[in-house]
């Protein structure tokens, strides 16, 4: 097999490190999933689709039931508690309603689902087990009803993000508050305000606070240390900051050797519309679950991956229409080598990009270098078509493209009766040409046009797709 190592961006050492799982056997992966309580918009989709593209990878490098993935539920927040009251619900209802949503958009974008996809609601004794720990060590106080993390108690509080306390106060999103014997003390357990919901601890009645949330379900689903821990790169401070301070000192306390808690800490870069941040104000924001109404999905995830994972992601309608053309151009090929097989690769030496800290834009290029190749094969009539074919989906397999029926991709999902009508139209034209019927056959291709069809001829006969009017 495969001699090539896999590396990856560590945010925690600042730099590129070769993989190595604590158990091959067992490789764990946690990713920071989403506060249900809208639809999620396309920079949710972004760390998706890009830790997909991981979780594909190392299943092939180490087996699929060697790798166990975890991306939570936020289902504990004030945003849900505000659409509940609003609607006179309880919160079970929007959770679950978004969190059927989610599905089946990052479905949509070929996202396979994780092993395990925890819900704070659901982890609430884990949650209050872990906060009575830290008390107990001496790593969290109670005041005014909260339990609050002593972030004096922790020395290495900052590591991850790189910053001092008192810059990470000022620029980041820290609540402060009189009971705090410092600011950049965070809450584990607050008192809930009336009509929110509300859990019984030693502590007082009350909810978590959002960072806890994690911790907890971590070390209920995989245990600490886990290989790989993902997430935006906005959830490095102070989220994932925090995670990593109350997780070690839930294990060891404070003033004792530091466990590692994560051996890997991976973070997509920021996406933006049209060079602006995405907001409500701007009117901008863009939901997946309006996109896949208008695209297929996998141009979507094409879109995401087209740049490299940790940089800036400017998203356009540019971009989204140039990702359908180089589908099309990919299913074009395929189309043509139905009737060629396809080697099974000993060697994943195609993998060699995704290898390199998940470097989509190359992996991009050998994907049209190996359908080139293969469209080559073809028109010459070469025995290499074969060698081609594999490498090209198995490439794309572990980035989670060219899993459709080419035909079915360009069809764009016809009901059986206009492709049966397209499909008539084509044999009467063809019959046409035949008969040198250039006439009969100009007014059957108005009529495809009429119905917003494209035909394609080449040499193994015509085929034939939507238009595409998403940006008409």
């Amino acid at each position: 097999m495969m001699s090539m190592t896999l590396t990856l961006h560590d945010t925690l050492a600042r730099d590129k490190r070769a993989f190595e799982p604590g158990d091959r056997k067992r490789v764990t992966l946690y990713v920071c999933g989403p506060t249900v309580y809208n639809y999620a918009h396309v920079g949710n989709a972004r760390p998706v689709v890009a830790f997909d593209v991981l979780y594909r990878l190392l299943r092939r490098l180490y087996g699929k039931d060697a790798v166990v993935y975890a991306r939570n539920f936020t289902d504990v927040d004030d945003k849900i508690n505000l659409k509940a009251t609003e609607e006179g619900v309880e919160i079970g209802v929007i959770t679950d309603r978004y969190i059927a949503a989610y599905h089946a958009d990052m479905d949509a974008l070929l996202a396979l689902r994780p092993n395990l996809e925890p819900r704070a609601t659901e982890h609430m004794g884990d949650i209050i087990t872990m906060i009575s720990g830290l008390l107990a060590k001496g790593a969290a106080y109670e005041a005014e009803g909260h339990v609050l993390f002593d972030t004096q108690n922790y020395d290495a509080y900052g590591q991850l993000s790189g910053r001092n306390l008192d810059d990470m106060i000022a620029g980041a999103r820290v609540e402060v508050a009189p009971y705090k014997r410092h600011g950049a003390d965070f809450v584990l357990w607050k008192p809930s305000k009336p009509s929110e919901p509300v859990w019984d601890s030693p502590f007082g009645p009350g909810r978590p606070g959002w960072h806890i949330e994690c911790s907890a379900m971590v070390e209920a689903t995989l245990g600490s240390p886990i290989d790989i821990h993902g997430g935006g790169h906005d959830l490095i401070f102070p989220h994932h900051e925090n995670e990593i301070a109350q997780s070690v000192c839930a294990k060891a306390g404070p003033g004792h050797e530091h466990p590692v808690y994560a051996r890997y800490w991976m973070h997509n870069g920021f996406l933006t519309m049209d060079a602006e941040k995405m907001s409500k104000s701007l009117g901008n924001v863009l939901l997946v679950h309006d996109l896949v109404q208008q695209v297929p999905g996998e141009a979507i995830r094409w879109a995401l991956l087209s740049g490299h994972y940790r940089a800036p992601l400017d998203w356009t309608a540019k971009l989204l229409e140039q990702s359908v053309k180089a589908l099309d151009r990919l299913y074009g090929v395929l189309q043509r080598a139905k009737a060629v097989n396809m080697d099974i690769l000993e060697d994943d030496e195609v993998l060699a990009p995704l290898m390199d800290d998940l470097n989509t834009p190359l992996a991009f290029s050998r994907l049209f270098a190996y359908a080139d190749d293969l469209d080559r094969s073809i028109r010459n009539g070469t025995e290499d078509g074969p060698e081609h074919k594999g490498k090209l989906m198995t490439l794309a397999g572990v980035m989670g493209f060219l899993q459709a029926d080419p035909d079915a991709w360009f069809k764009g999902g016809a009901d059986e009766d206009l492709s049966a009508q397209v499909e008539v139209l084509l044999q009467t034209r063809k019959a046409a040409r035949a008969n040198k019927d250039f006439a009969a056959a100009d007014r059957i291709r108005d009529e495809l046009n009429a119905l917003n069809v494209v035909v394609m001829d080449c040499p193994q006969g015509a085929t034939w797709r939507f238009r595409d009017t998403a940006n008409d």
